[in-house]
């Protein structure tokens, strides 16, 4: 007998899986091609409301979510000086704090 059909496996399945698998994999390619930007973008927006919330406290605007967000500022310091360029302010915000 064949040792493939003991096995379960058949050679054939398993190479219209691995064409249908790419295939998929190329299709979704294709479409989220157009919205790469946009999604860039609004991720960006979502990451620099994020950070607005966590510094917050720190440049004097209250901040209801303070407690949760005091303890990932470390976490954030690193990408600081991106945001506030990003935000148009030349020197960092903050007296205490200088990132550049």
């Amino acid at each position: 007998m064949n040792d493939d059909h003991d096995t379960g496996h058949d050679p054939r399945l398993e190479r219209i899986r691995a064409w249908l698998s790419q295939a998929r994999f190329f299709a979704e390619e294709v479409y989220s091609s157009r919205y790469r930007g946009a999604i860039a973008r609004a991720r960006r927006d979502e990451d620099d409301l994020f950070m607005l919330l966590v510094f917050s406290e720190m440049m004097g605007v209250p901040n209801p979510a303070a407690y949760y967000t005091l303890e990932l500022q470390p976490l954030l310091l690193e990408r600081f000086h991106d945001w506030h360029r990003r935000m148009g302010m030349e020197r960092s915000p903050l007296d205490h704090f200088r990132c550049c």
